[in-house]
């Protein structure tokens, strides 16, 4: 935006100084030919006059001395035709079309007095010419050569002082627009990110109040939103939160009642609907954690968001693949899924192990859950500037549609929804994932069923783990 701005702004200060530039340089070309004109008109009268005087006395020598001395000091010829001879200076001839027409013009008692515009890059002289002898007669005609070197010189020399100096008042123009353009769009682009940062983070820094009144105005009015929106997720996560730990007090004690019913139950349908309401409280007890897991993963993700000062350390994930594919094993064995976890240790990531661990956890649960009698493969792999995780089964898998929506909290696949399961897993996962700098993907297996991908940022000692191995 600063740049179309600036574009527009230096576009228009362009065009005003073109037209200063212009005008000035118009001028400067009246003034110049005027000046030169008056001259020349004065000396082209004064050879009329003296013409006129030798005419009258019948000697024209010393109008001839006159104008041989004026072609020697300015170098421009003199012709004047008089009733009984022609006299030239200069080198000035009626051989020359413009001469000719010049006296042709002057013998109709049609003065021509009138320099052309003058031009910085013209070439060749003017001419000046006019009649002489009384009111109603004409005796003669004198014709003026005008050299317009010197003049159009000078002209030269001021169109490269005011277009150096165009130049530089454009510079200086469009620097006080980028400064004035940076004054106004600031604010702007302060709201801009701060948006930005409240999409992602939950939360902003107050903006500060600069720019022209009315951005100022807008800047005070953001932050009292964004603040208002901040405590407003924040209070909601804390209720959350707060209401899932309360409500595990009831629930544990209706479980010890409930258990406690049970030992006084004696036909087989008493003790069934006891058993259907303790699997039930069973998944609401499921959810609680859910809910609570959950908490504790959007409160960390809205510190990694934030930036907060508490630094995750650099970690080899092979470790903990393996930890985690050996803990699940029991669990693949009895789903009859055959469990492979690939890789090599040496890439480096920056993640909290225990979180990394749950994240895991979660995606092999998972995978054990909706793919069994498949085999779920355990990858690690370092792709440029990332490192990634990544879970595979070969089971049935979800269509893009719904891999778009698996984060989503509470939500199941219709195919899956006799399957025991609260829909906070992926939710959690994905919260955790961006809380270390990382994502999830949700991807179809190119073998078939579903592919989970964490991927995270690659730390320097990537590469150099990289090199060692190599």
């Amino acid at each position: 935006m600063r740049l179309r701005v600036l574009g527009i702004l230096g576009v228009l200060s362009a065009l005003l100084v073109a037209v200063v530039a212009g005008t000035l340089l118009a001028s400067a070309g009246r003034e110049l030919g005027q000046e030169v004109q008056i001259n020349r008109v004065s000396a082209l009268n004064r050879f009329a006059q003296l013409a006129y005087d030798a005419t009258l006395d019948g000697d024209p020598s010393e109008l001839q001395r006159e104008m041989d001395r004026y072609s020697g000091l300015y170098g421009e010829g003199v012709l004047i035709r008089l009733p009984s001879a022609t006299l030239a200076s200069g080198g000035l001839g009626e051989d020359r079309p413009e001469v000719r027409a010049a006296v042709g013009q002057a013998s109709l008692n049609l003065s021509n007095t009138t320099l052309p515009p003058l031009q910085p890059f013209g070439s060749g002289p003017a001419y000046i010419s006019r009649a002489f002898g009384p009111a109603s007669q004409v005796l003669g005609e004198a014709v003026l050569e005008v050299k317009l070197d010197a003049a159009r010189q000078k002209l030269r020399e001021r169109y490269f002082w005011v277009g150096l100096g165009s130049l530089l008042l454009w510079l200086v123009l469009l620097l006080a627009a980028a400064r004035v353009t940076a004054w106004v769009l600031r604010p702007v682009h302060r709201l801009n990110a701060a948006a930005q940062e409240l999409a992602a983070k939950g939360k902003t820094a107050s903006l500060p109040e600069a720019g022209p009144p009315e951005l100022r105005e807008l800047s005070r009015t953001f932050s009292r939103m964004a603040q208002t929106v901040s405590d407003s997720m924040e209070s909601q996560r804390q209720l959350i939160a707060d209401t899932s730990h309360q409500l595990r007090n009831p629930v544990g004690a209706l479980r010890l009642r409930l258990d406690l019913l049970q030992l006084k139950l004696r036909t087989p349908e008493e003790q069934q609907a006891a058993a259907d309401v303790t699997a039930e409280l069973g998944r609401v007890e499921d959810i609680l954690d859910g809910v609570l897991r959950l908490a504790s993963a959007e409160h960390r993700a809205s510190e990694g968001a934030a930036a907060v000062p508490d630094p995750a350390p650099e970690i080899d994930p092979f470790t903990i693949l393996q930890e985690e594919t050996d803990r699940a094993r029991p669990a693949a064995e009895a789903a009859g899924v055959r469990l492979e976890l690939r890789g090599t240790p040496g890439a480096r990531l920056a993640c909290k192990p225990a979180e990394l661990a749950h994240m895991v956890d979660e995606l092999l649960g998972n995978a054990l859950k909706y793919a069994p009698g498949s085999r779920v493969v355990v990858d690690l792999r370092s792709e440029g500037r990332a490192v990634s995780v990544l879970v595979s089964d070969g089971g049935p898998g979800l269509p893009a549609e719904e891999r778009a929506a698996a984060a989503s909290r509470f939500w199941r696949s219709p195919r899956h929804q006799g399957t025991p399961g609260t829909g906070l897993g992926m939710t959690i996962v994905e919260r955790l994932a961006a809380a270390n700098g990382g994502r999830l993907l949700l991807e179809e297996n190119p073998g078939g069923g579903l592919l989970a991908r964490l991927e995270f940022p690659a730390v320097s000692g990537a590469h150099k783990a990289e090199a060692g191995d190599d």
